[in-house]
C-alpha cells in the first residue's frame, strides 16, 4: 500500500499547494499592495509580547495535560511574566478546544498584568483577537442547561469579583462548584463536566477580552497565518496570495472590520459589536513572510505607519523578536511532558498506560 501512496504523492507533486494565477496578478495587486521602505520609529517606548502553549498525554482513564503562557516585557531590559498549570482531564471529543480556551485565559491574564502592572506602551498578541471574537462560543459541545439557566448578571458579577482578586490561573472551577453549575458529581459523567468546563472557560475568556480591550489603543495582534480572503477574493487566504506574488518590503491597503453580526456573546454584546478593527498586511523585510496585523480600534493611516515602524524596531528576519522569543520559551514539548510526568510520579503499568498520581 505504501508504494502506491508514494506513487500518488509523486504524481501530485507541486499540484496541491502550488498557486497558479488565472488572471493578471499586477492588476489585482494594484492599490492593494504597496512596495515601500518601512524604516524604524525614533520614539522611545516600552513593548511586550506573549504566547501560550499546551500539550497532552493520553492514558487509559484520563489525559494528563499541561497548559501555560508567557509575556516578555522590554523596557531597556527584559522581564517575564508567566502562568501555567497541569491537570488531569477525562476523555472528551473536544479536548483540544477545551485546552485552547484554557491557554487563551492564561495568555490574556499575562497580557493584562503586563499592561496594568508594567504599564507597557504596546502589547503584541500572537494571533487574532477579531478571530477570537468571531468564534467566541464553543463549537465542540452543547450548552448545558444548568449554565443556560444561569447566564445572568449575577454570574457576570461572580466572575468579575473573583477576577479582581485573582489575576492568574482559572477562576471558573470555583464558580462552577460554589454556584453548583453541574448537577452530577464531577466523576460521574465526563461529558457533562467537559461541556460545563468548556462553556464556563469561554465565558471567562470573553470577560477577560472585554477587560483587556480597555487598553485597546496599546494592543497589536500579529498573525503568521490567516484564512481571510476578503482582500483578493481568491479561494486561498490573502496572506498566501501576498506571500506568493510579492517579494519586497511593504504593506497592504488598510481595511476596517467589525465582528460578524450573527456572532452572539453572553455578556457585553453591544460592546463587542461596536468595535472597529483596523486590519492590514505587512512585510518587514524583503523575501520574508507576510504578516497580518490587527488593531482593535479605528486607526488613521498615520497611526498605522507609526505602529509598523515601532514593530520594526525590534524585529529580526522580518518577525518581531519578542513574539518569537515568547513562542520559543512557552512551547511545551513531548520531552517536557515526559519530565513533568516523572516529577508528578505519573507512571505506566503493564502494557497499557494507566494514570496514577
Amino acid at each position: 500500500m505504501l508504494n502506491s501512496l508514494y506513487e500518488k504523492a509523486i504524481a501530485k507533486r507541486e499540484f496541491i499547494f502550488d498557486i497558479e494565477p488565472t488572471s493578471d496578478i499586477e492588476s489585482q495587486l494594484e492599490n492593494k499592495w504597496f512596495n515601500r521602505e518601512i524604516g524604524e520609529s525614533k520614539s522611545k517606548f516600552s513593548i511586550a509580547a506573549g504566547d501560550g502553549s499546551f500539550n497532552k498525554k493520553k492514558f487509559l482513564t484520563k489525559n494528563f495535560c499541561a497548559v501555560g503562557a508567557e509575556s516578555i516585557i522590554y523596557d531597556d531590559e527584559i522581564k517575564k511574566i508567566d502562568d501555567s498549570d497541569i491537570f488531569d482531564i477525562p476523555h472528551v471529543s473536544f479536548l483540544d478546544e477545551l485546552l485552547s480556551n484554557y491557554m487563551s485565559i492564561y495568555e490574556l491574564k499575562c497580557a493584562f498584568r503586563s499592561l496594568r502592572d508594567y504599564n507597557v506602551d504596546y502589547y503584541m498578541f500572537d494571533g487574532s483577537i477579531l478571530g477570537d471574537l468571531q468564534n467566541a462560543f464553543p463549537k465542540g459541545a452543547k450548552l448545558p442547561l444548568k449554565i443556560k439557566e444561569n447566564l445572568d448578571d449575577s454570574l457576570l458579577a461572580e466572575f468579575q469579583s473573583r477576577l479582581m482578586i485573582r489575576d492568574y490561573g482559572l477562576v471558573f472551577p470555583s464558580i462552577r462548584d460554589n454556584l453548583k453549575l453541574i448537577d452530577l458529581p464531577k466523576e460521574e459523567d465526563s461529558n457533562i463536566l467537559g461541556e460545563t468546563n468548556l462553556h464556563l472557560a469561554s465565558i471567562e475568556k470573553i470577560i477577560l477580552l472585554k477587560q483587556l480591550l480597555g487598553y485597546r489603543k496599546r494592543i497589536i495582534s500579529i498573525s503568521k497565518t490567516s484564512s481571510d480572503n476578503e482582500l483578493f477574493r481568491w479561494n486561498i487566504p490573502d496572506i498566501a496570495f501576498l506571500d506568493k506574488f510579492t517579494e519586497k518590503q511593504g504593506m497592504s491597503v488598510i481595511r476596517y472590520r467589525s465582528v460578524f453580526e450573527k456572532a452572539a456573546f453572553p455578556f457585553f454584546n453591544d460592546f463587542f459589536k461596536n468595535l472597529t478593527f483596523t486590519v492590514f498586511y505587512i512585510r518587514l523585510q524583503d523575501n520574508k513572510n507576510v504578516l497580518k496585523v490587527e488593531l482593535p480600534y479605528k486607526a488613521s493611516k498615520d497611526d498605522v505607519f507609526e505602529i509598523i515602524r515601532k514593530i520594526n524596531v525590534l524585529s529580526v528576519q522580518g518577525y518581531p523578536y519578542l513574539l518569537n522569543k515568547a513562542h520559543n520559551d512557552v512551547v511545551i514539548t513531548d520531552s517536557n511532558m515526559k519530565e513533568l510526568m516523572k516529577i508528578a510520579k505519573i507512571y505506566e503499568t503493564t502494557n497499557r498506560e494507566v494514570m496514577s498520581w
